[in-house]
């Protein structure tokens, strides 16, 4: 069982975590505008710009994932379920939980489950 002093530190992350990855999706959406047809560009050059766009757009959607993972976890801190495993419902070593806040499952079971 988490004391509040752990839960407050890892809110603290979640919290910076989350102001984190929103930049960074802002940082891609711009990144992800419309690749025009240029005359200038040949077409391997059109094709490194279309791979690179779905590079970013990957990069977009995993992003996005974790953020409302993380978010969730934010809200989920003060029950007495965060920090327990799903799976063996033991704790949750708090160094993991510093790292990865969204983790729902202990490091045994994670590898157990093939996670």
């Amino acid at each position: 069982m988490m004391t509040t002093e752990e839960k407050q530190t890892v809110k603290n992350i979640i919290t910076q975590e989350i102001d984190t990855l929103t930049t960074e999706l802002q940082n891609i959406e711009k990144s992800l505008k419309p690749i025009k047809k240029d005359c200038s560009l040949d077409s391997i050059d059109h094709k490194m710009l279309k791979q690179d766009q779905n590079v970013n757009i990957q990069r977009f959607e995993e992003t996005k994932k974790r953020l409302n993972r993380l978010k969730y976890a934010l809200l989920q801190v003060d029950t007495k379920e965060y920090g327990i495993c799903k799976e063996c419902e033991e704790d949750i070593a708090l160094e993991r939980l510093k790292l990865i806040p969204e983790s729902q499952y202990c490091v045994s079971c994670m590898n157990e489950l093939g996670l």
